[in-house]
This record gives structure tokens, sequence and C-alpha cells, in this order.
């Protein structure tokens, strides 16, 4: 029985010396299981929590003119409808607060699995200078070894090195990539494209790395392009380097209607950020390594318009250049096929906004 039908029952005049007793025995059991929480776990939240609502139920059971005062500050008469009106306000409050708490933890889980993911790769900045690779992979098994493969050992005078971050696979991808040679590590939690490149990054970084390139795990990026992508930024001219199909070759096979939506999210980007791009979710870009720091990543599962427009946020030159994106070598898709579009909105705002 809710609060607000006890309290009808209740009113007027709380005459019901059993259910004054009952409202009063609730409040110091709701009281009490606090304040046990707060003995074993030490929770001051919780034992907050609980004496809030106790104190509220005492109130209803033994003070209701105190809710006739509140009623006629409201200009409510029935004191049932007041004491209702409070009880889903306290609870919306506490739904909110309750939400807030689950993604403060979710935050934290993600965080430690990618530190636990750092910290079983080794640091090591080589004395020659290098082209991080990063290559997110959720069970990717079937191409991930072949788009290692395909990388060159040297770009430009440049060494390459392919750092693969399987994203809590449960397939063998990080068996199939690390017999390819790459630098290995792996989230025991799927993070998502975004949480996997941070953690690629982050290993990027901890090998001195000059360039830090993004590359897809199921074959749809040519290691052919890697040259054209990262000329840019080492002649200077750049700081953060996009492919784009349009400006090159797409055969990646995508619908008419996700043709429609690329092009519609790439000029809603160009707007709130004042860019200049053609090809918004492609996710083969290059990164000046020393400029990493300034970009401010949160988000987990849309990383590409972030990461845009972060870059624009932070003054890094943005440049272009033609790509071929081709159809996946196997597998299917990880992008969702409800939500995406909303995802991708809400990414771009609260970036644009913070």
């Amino acid at each position: 029985m809710s609060v607000s039908s006890l309290s009808a029952l209740a009113i007027p005049g709380l005459g019901n010396t059993v259910l004054q007793l009952f409202l009063v025995a609730l409040a110091v059991i709701v009281f009490a299981w606090g304040f046990e929480r707060y003995r074993t776990n030490f929770s001051r939240t919780e034992l907050a929590v609980a004496t809030a609502i106790s104190l509220g139920i005492l109130t209803v059971g033994v003070l209701p003119g105190v809710f006739g005062a509140i009623g006629g500050v409201l200009n409510v008469q029935r004191r049932s409808l007041v004491v209702s009106l409070l009880a889903n306000t306290a609870f919306a409050f506490l739904l909110l607060y309750a939400l807030a708490m689950i993604r403060t933890n979710q935050l934290a889980v993600s965080e430690l699995t990618r530190q636990l993911a750092i910290r079983k790769v080794d640091g090591l900045e080589h004395e020659e200078q290098t082209i991080a690779v990063v290559i997110p992979a959720y069970n990717e098994a079937d191409s991930v070894r072949g788009v290692v493969e395909s990388l060159p050992g040297r770009v430009l005078d440049h060494r390459v090195e392919a750092i693969v971050v399987s994203d809590g696979s449960d397939d063998d991808t990080r068996d199939v990539a690390a017999n390819a040679d790459a630098i290995v590590t792996e989230h025991p939690i799927n993070q998502g494209q975004g949480g996997a490149l941070k953690t690629g990054f982050a290993i990027a970084q901890q090998h001195g790395a000059d360039v830090v390139v993004t590359m897809d795990a199921d074959g749809q990026h040519r290691a052919d392009d890697l040259p054209a992508l990262v000329e840019p930024i080492l002649e200077d001219r750049a700081d953060y380097v996009l492919g784009s199909r349009y400006l090159g070759e797409d055969d990646s096979g995508n619908s008419t209607t996700r043709q429609a939506g690329i092009r519609a999210f790439t000029a809603f980007i160009n707007v709130v950020s004042k860019a200049n791009i053609t090809d918004c979710t492609n996710g083969f870009r290059a990164i000046r390594g020393s400029r990493l720091d300034e970009l401010t990543l949160t988000e987990e599962r849309f990383s590409a318009p972030e990461l845009i427009i972060e870059a624009r946020k932070n003054g890094l030159r943005i440049e272009e250049v033609p790509i071929t994106i081709r159809r996946r070598k196997a597998g299917e898709t990880k992008k969702p096929k409800l939500g995406y579009a909303m995802g991708l909105t809400r990414t771009i705002l609260v970036t644009v906004v913070r």
C-alpha cells in the first residue's frame, strides 16, 4: 500500500489508532534498515535516504497537520493529494539520484577496465619516429589478422606499429591479432568503440607515437591509403586528418537510407562546429600524437562526431583526404540498428555544449 493511499485512509483526524501504530512501526523499521546499512557498510547515503523516508512516514502517521499547512500554501484542499504530491516528488528525486549513481558507477567500471587493459601493455618509447595504428575490435577474429598483416612496416620513414584493442570479444580476436605480431590488449568488459579507442590512444602515447591512426578491424579500410592519411600531419599541414569516402570511392554497400543519414549528420556537424568535412562517420583518421591530450573524450559508443568536434574546439588543423571504403571482409556490423541516429545526435549536442 502506497504512502498516499495510507494517508487517505488516515484522514481526517487519523483516528485509526491501528493505522497510526503501523505507520510508526514502519518508520522505525525503515530507519533501522538504514542504520544497519551504515553500521555494516558505512553507507551514509543509504542512512540519509532511510531517515528521510522514515520521517515522511512518521509525519503521515503522527503529524497530519503538517500536510494541511503545506496544502494551504499550495492551495490544495485535500491532504491526501498533498501527501501524494510530496511522495511523488521525493520519488522522482530518488530516481534521478539512483540514475546518476548508476552512471557514476558505470564510468568508474569503464575507467577501471581501460586502466587494466593499458597496464597489460608495457610502455616503450621508441627512438625512431612511429605511426601507431589503433584498431578497436569486437569479435573480429575472421578479419583482424588480414588488417594487421596488410599494414606496411614503414610509411614515409616512420615505423608502423599496430595496436589492437579487443573490446570484450568472446571469440579468438585477441589470439589472432597477437599471432599477427600486433600489440594486443583486451577489455574484460565491452566498452564500445569509443572506449576501445581511448585505451588504444593511451597505449600509443606510452609508446611515444608521433601520429596515431584509427582503423576498423573489419577490413573496410585499405592500408594503401595510409600514406595519404598521415602525410598532411608529417608535413605539418594538419593535426587531424579524416579519410573521406565521398572524396574517394565508396564500395561499402551501404543502403540509400544510411548514405543519406551520413550526409545529414555531416551537414549537422558542419553547422554546429563550423567544420568543413564530407564524411563524419568514417573511422579511418590520423591525429598528431602530441595533441591527443587536448581532446576531452567521454563517449563510449558514438565517438566519431565527438572526435571531430573536440578537434575543432581545440583548434586542431583539420584536413580531409580521399580514401576507399570496401565492404567488410567478414562478420556483421556492430552498429546498433535501433537508436543509432539518436546516439549520434546526443553525442553531437553534448560535445558542442560542454
